[in-house]
């Protein structure tokens, strides 16, 4: 599931990944069997967490287009295939033309410095200037630093934020000082490695490329440039920089409809199979370069898409046809679901239906927690009737969103009814711990039966409208991450909240270790009732409400705990 908030690109040369070839799943799977084997396979560490683009995301998806094959799916992507490709940036490498000579010292590219996988491409004869860490910092005397002239001049700036933990958060970020930089009028950016650090690679660099020239400068060359700086001396810089491209694809297969009226129409049912690869942007773990391999996140929702692509294939087929998508690039921002819906290999007008699953190999008591039943009059029958018919029936949690941070919302922005499947978060969210051993494989089949179960009424619903859309107001960019955890510039307090919907307040699922919550006496099973003085009604709520504080605040939490009111006075911090 899509984090949909920034944090800063953790520089370190990841693994070599460019010769991988995949592994044999008999030997990775054992004899593991059905939905586990599938999420054994797809968080196996050879994938390398399955980064959209990567031969780790080629492997997964080899891995489901040969699943949809043995069933007897068919091709429904680009020109009779399983894929539907699609071109995005991967990174970036370096041309020939890379020069930088302070005071007629040349410093060598590549050990002395580079430039990043965002400069634009230019040269230019200058004067340097020392501009601090570039950060407006009000109230503190490295206020100046926001104030220096750096136009036409290429600005050395020091690493990092030195309000922030670990140096990090969106001020301290290259890109964003640089951005600022720009903006300034700066002719170019030198920036210093701290010591110890290594020149980071550009392969794996996403961010927009820059109008002017970005170099970083590290080990005892950044103790030389910062003094050159101070003294400002005469640079020569020249940078050359060329964004790589690779292709992206979802894995798309068809399962026909059996009634030759109907079997034009579409229930489509969709996760993603990307992950995170080695942390970096998302990772809720961003000090570290560790394989994430997404067991929940989303191996669990793909390995449900394939054992219910098996059920509905050796069952009695629905008429309508079912459309079951594999999406890559959801964690960069619904990449993949967002061009199907741009560029669909069906009809989309067709489309009935769109059922998500994003998440649901945690399931906890029972309980399951349902998006989208605002989005479509009928939801509440058919998913009560499914879920009615099923041997040990799941307490649903009903939210009426047809919009949040996974694929669903691409299809619902384009007027499609939606439900969104989710077991919840929990404390491995977007962090390296989240593997397969931790995977709950009942939940998964007893949610394949579920949604197995609303896919086939509706493929099988007689009236020539099987929903009545409900068409929702769409929410703007700034809408509540589903973690109050998340990384990013701004007050931190390390609860990890219960996205299933209640009558009142948000309850905890539980808190991180050594967080502001924890230090402040938060429970797992808290139900928080009110923040500083706002009534918390909901996650939204509550995500607003820590949204106007500060790091550093003391705030009064409120919370229900085994029938009692309890207050409890919590300093904020810094996310990270």
């Amino acid at each position: 599931m899509s984090s949909f908030v920034f944090t800063a690109l953790a520089f370190g040369v990841g693994a070599d990944v460019s010769a991988q070839s995949c592994p044999e799943p008999s030997l990775t799977i054992g004899d593991l069997e059905g939905s586990l084997a599938h999420v054994r396979y797809l968080a196996d560490d050879q994938l390398q967490g399955r980064a959209v683009g990567s031969d780790g995301a080629r492997c997964a998806g080899d891995y489901i287009a040969d699943r949809f094959r043995a069933l007897g799916l068919q091709p429904a992507g680009d020109q009779g295939s399983y894929f539907q490709s699609f071109p995005i940036r991967k990174g970036a490498e370096l041309g020939s033309d890379n020069r930088l000579v302070v005071g007629g010292t040349s410093y060598e590219v590549g050990t002395d410095w580079t430039p990043t996988g965002f400069s634009g491409s230019s040269g230019l004869e200058g004067r340097l200037v020392f501009g601090g860490h570039g950060l407006s910092s009000p109230g503190s005397p490295r206020d100046q630093d926001a104030r220096i002239d750096i136009r036409d001049r290429v600005v050395v700036l020091e690493w990092g934020d030195p309000d922030a933990p670990h140096g990090g958060g969106l001020r301290g970020d290259p890109h964003f000082k640089a951005t600022v930089a720009a903006g300034r009028d700066a002719a170019g950016v030198l920036l210093l490695a701290p010591a110890g650090m290594p020149l980071p690679a550009l392969d794996a660099e996403t961010r927009a490329m820059l109008g002017l020239p970005v170099g970083i400068v590290a080990g005892a060359r950044a103790e030389a440039l910062r003094a050159a700086a101070h003294a400002e001396a005469q640079v020569v810089l020249r940078t050359d920089v060329r964004e790589s491209r690779v292709d992206a694809r979802n894995v798309v297969a068809l399962l026909p409809g059996s009634d030759p009226e109907l079997r034009h129409e579409y229930v489509i049912l969709g996760a993603h199979y990307d992950h995170l690869g080695f942390g970096g942007e998302g990772s809720l773990a961003p000090d570290g370069r560790e394989i994430h391999n997404g067991a929940d996140d989303n191996a669990s929702g793909t390995a449900a898409m394939i054992e219910i692509a098996r059920v509905m294939a050796e069952g009695q087929r629905p008429a309508r046809s079912v459309l079951f998508l594999a999406f890559t690039g959801e964690e960069r921002g619904l990449w993949g679901s967002a061009h199907f819906v741009a560029d669909p290999t069906i009809d989309l007008d067709e489309a009935v239906a769109m059922l998500n699953l994003d998440m649901v190999g945690r399931v906890v008591d029972d309980a399951i927690t349902i998006f989208g039943f605002g989005t479509a009059e009928e939801w509440n029958g058919i998913v009560d009737g499914a879920n009615a018919a099923l041997d040990r029936p799941f307490v649903v949690g009903k939210a009426p969103d047809g919009y949040g941070p996974s694929d669903h919302s691409s299809f619902y922005a384009a007027g499609i009814p939606v439900l969104h499947f989710f077991s919840n978060t929990h404390a491995d969210y977007h962090r390296p711990t989240d593997d397969w051993p931790k995977i709950n494989a009942d939940g998964i089949d007893r949610v394949v039966a579920l949604t197995a179960g609303v896919a086939q009424h509706v493929g099988n619903e007689r009236r020539a409208e099987p929903l009545t859309a409900i068409q929702q107001e769409q929410p703007s960019p700034a809408a509540p991450s589903s973690s109050s955890s998340s990384s990013g510039y701004g007050p931190y307090l390390g609860s990890i909240p219960d996205m299933t919907p209640r009558d009142f307040g948000l309850r905890i699922t539980g808190v991180r270790e050594g967080s502001p919550a924890e230090d402040g006496g938060l429970r797992a099973g808290d139900v928080v009732v009110e923040f500083d003085g706002k009534e918390i009604t909901d996650i939204y709520a509550y995500t607003y409400a820590l949204r106007e504080r500060k790091p550093g605040d003391e705030v009064v939490i409120v919370v229900e705990r085994e029938g009692e009111r309890i207050t409890l006075n919590v300093t904020l911090g810094e996310r990270r």
